[in-house]
């Protein structure tokens, strides 16, 4: 079984719609969102998948979610054959913390006909043995510091040096202010990660702060030979479930 986020209360959010981020971005994509994370980014623009009431990890909205309206689970027979029905041949998983549920993503993923597959993770769990096979990318991304997340639990040294011999693998590091380079080049010099398997990206759930942040950010990344992606989801839709 796999626990899925909702776009309303018993709708799974399975859906149709561009990549906004990373190395697909602009491509045509199914996507599934998953819920659970075993992080708590402050700035998480999906907190309903793990912000549930009762849940005291902090998050800048200070704003807790009905468990029973923003879960819903499902058999993986289920959600592949809802994925098979809207067409398409690549297919997003992501949360949530998706590697969370791995066994039940690898039995979901075999039932697939003619998609690509790509995992969108924090970083912080290995993919399951039965999953890695069926997996065409990974888009890892590690949680700085402004993420609220101490580091002993989001920068796990194992995980990225596995992660950086990963070739499948690429890296996209959220940025909030000029600071947080900083730490990238950090994480780029320790784990002997290429340039030209990161990009940066600026927090933000409007457009207005994304081209903010975009302004100074893109120079940072042409000076450092580090690829810059934009959230192209949120210029076209919002910030809204189910985009």
């Amino acid at each position: 079984m796999l626990t899925l986020a909702t776009t309303t209360p018993g709708d799974p959010e399975i859906f149709a719609s561009l990549q906004g981020e990373g190395r697909s971005a602009g491509l045509p994509c199914t996507f599934v969102r998953l819920s659970r994370c075993n992080l708590a980014c402050s700035w998480c623009d999906t907190a309903y998948t793990w912000r549930f009431e009762g849940d005291n990890r902090p998050h800048r909205d200070g704003v807790t979610f009905d468990r029973k309206a923003n879960q819903v689970v499902l058999s993986a027979a289920e959600v592949a054959a809802r994925i098979m029905t809207l067409g398409g041949n690549r297919l997003v998983i992501t949360g949530g913390e998706p590697l969370l549920q791995g066994a039940a993503l690898a039995r979901m993923v075999a039932l697939l006909e003619g998609h690509a597959i790509e995992i969108e993770t924090n970083g912080t769990v290995a993919p399951h043995a039965a999953l890695a096979p069926l997996v065409g990318q990974y888009n890892v991304s590690p949680k700085l510091k402004h993420s609220g997340n101490p580091a002993e639990i989001a920068l796990l040294s194992d995980r990225l040096k596995a992660w950086s011999t990963e070739p499948i693998a690429n890296f996209k590091f959220v940025i909030s202010a000029p600071e947080d380079l900083v730490e990238v080049l950090e994480l780029q010099a320790a784990y002997a990660i290429p340039g030209k398997r990161i990009q940066l990206m600026p927090e933000g759930t409007s457009s207005a702060a994304i081209r903010a942040r975009s302004a100074w950010l893109e120079p940072l990344a042409l000076d450092h030979g580090l690829g810059f992606s934009d959230r192209l989801h949120i210029h076209l839709y919002g910030d809204t479930r189910g985009t």
